[in-house]
């Protein structure tokens, strides 16, 4: 099966390197070209087989939303001359990532069940169970691992760190709210609920620039607008919009990311099904009909499109 596994160019002018879990990240000066491959991760684990269309599904999802949220803050995407291929500013990323909850899931969940009612310095309230909308969105920061788990922090922490400056801070918590009603407003048009979801920032010239995905699968959670309220009312679990089914599988076969243990061998079919997922993910949170580019030589086409821009 046909997917782009990975990118390794050289390029006059190029300053940098860097593979992230996903993206091939190019750097000239105070530009970038970011490739988003088909790789796939999950528990912070790269799994052995890449999924076609992935990285153009994250690709294009990104840059609709980053178009769509302009006027909230500057963003960093400047073109997209291929499906894969995004490019923009360079700028200097703050140190933490701003996640952002509107509703009690995941980590947030299993901390509040452990018994913990404060999250990243953030209160919760007394009764609340499994997928219950919070009273109102809470931003829960993490530190950005370049290698193995992010880890939650505080406000307070990332000021008496000096992570970020105090006014550099307030604007990021100004633009993660804002960025995050939109975003529930745009999935509501499509029958679907904004969960949580992450953002991060950097800062170029004294600018602060929104940078990376945003709203994406892998990024973020979604839930299914209809049946939401009769779910919860009879505690059954919510129809989700996200990648989750990929861990979920995972964790069926008995692999969290634990030291021990082994990736399940994904066959052609297992494969053939998470991109046939992304690939109704991206109609279903864009609207959009999901258009195949050609696999057949990914890796000249990507080098063309990225030379194109940088000449």
């Amino acid at each position: 099966m046909k997917s782009i596994a990975e990118t390794n160019f050289q390029f006059p002018g190029q300053t940098s390197f860097y593979k992230g879990k996903v993206r091939d990240v190019y750097a000239f000066g105070e530009r970038l070209v970011m490739v988003a491959t088909d790789r796939i991760s999950a528990f912070d684990v790269i799994l052995p087989r890449a999924i076609p269309y992935k990285g153009q599904v994250l690709n294009q999802i990104a840059a609709h939303f980053l178009n769509a949220t302009r006027d909230i803050v500057p963003n960093w995407l400047q073109e997209v001359p291929d499906p894969n291929v995004s490019v923009g500013i360079n700028c200097q990323a703050f140190p933490v990532e701003m996640v952002v909850r509107g509703y009690l899931v995941g980590h947030a969940w299993r901390e509040y069940a452990a018994g913990r009612r404060m999250l990243c310095g953030v209160p919760l309230p007394e009764g609340l169970k499994e997928n219950d909308k919070l009273p109102a969105p809470i931003i829960t920061p993490t530190t950005k691992a370049h290698e193995g788990h992010d880890e939650d922090i505080s406000r307070e922490q990332i000021l008496e760190q000096g992570l970020i400056a105090l006014d550099d801070y307030e604007h990021l918590e100004r633009y993660a709210l804002a960025l995050f009603a939109v975003g529930t407003e745009m999935a509501a048009e499509q029958g679907l609920i904004l969960v949580d979801t992450k953002y991060e920032f950097g800062k170029l010239d004294g600018v602060i620039y929104l940078i990376d995905e945003i709203h994406t699968p892998d990024s973020s959670r979604y839930f299914y607008s209809e049946g939401y309220d009769d779910n919860q009312q009879k505690m059954l679990p919510q129809r989700q919009l996200s990648k989750e089914f990929v861990r979920e599988w995972l964790i069926e076969n008995g692999f969290q990311g634990k030291d021990g243990q082994q990736v399940p061998e994904m066959s052609d079919e297992k494969v053939q099904e998470i991109s046939d997922r992304y690939i109704e993910l991206f109609e279903k949170v864009t609207g959009n009909t999901f258009q195949k580019n050609n696999l057949d030589h990914p890796l000249e086409r990507i080098e063309k499109a990225i030379a194109g821009y940088i000449a």
